[in-house]
């Protein structure tokens, strides 16, 4: 799903994507099962699960956070990636503006 805008900005220029802790990931898959964006797979030879496209992410999902009963999928700051969208949003209105 590469080469997605988000309100006009390159999706890989905003960093929203889970992370999984390989220590609290048990291998349920609820969160494979909850997402729809084919973000996570199953690692069979570990047991647990791993984030394979994270650009798949939808910005600002954490629904799959969630329904992880372990705690283990954790996402970046809401306010934080917020600004940043403002701040690159703002940055491009700024670029037509000028060009």
């Amino acid at each position: 799903m590469s080469g997605r805008d988000y309100m006009g900005i390159p999706r890989e220029k905003i960093l929203w994507r889970p992370t999984v802790d390989p220590e609290k990931c048990i291998g349920c898959g609820e969160c494979i099962s909850t997402c729809p964006n084919k973000v996570y797979v199953m690692n069979d030879e570990l047991g647990r699960v791993d984030v394979v496209n994270p650009g798949n992410c939808v910005v600002m999902c954490d629904k799959c956070a969630e329904f992880c009963e372990q705690g283990a999928i954790s996402f970046p700051n809401a306010g934080e990636t917020k600004k940043l969208i403002l701040k690159l949003a703002k940055e491009m209105e700024d670029a037509r503006r000028s060009g």
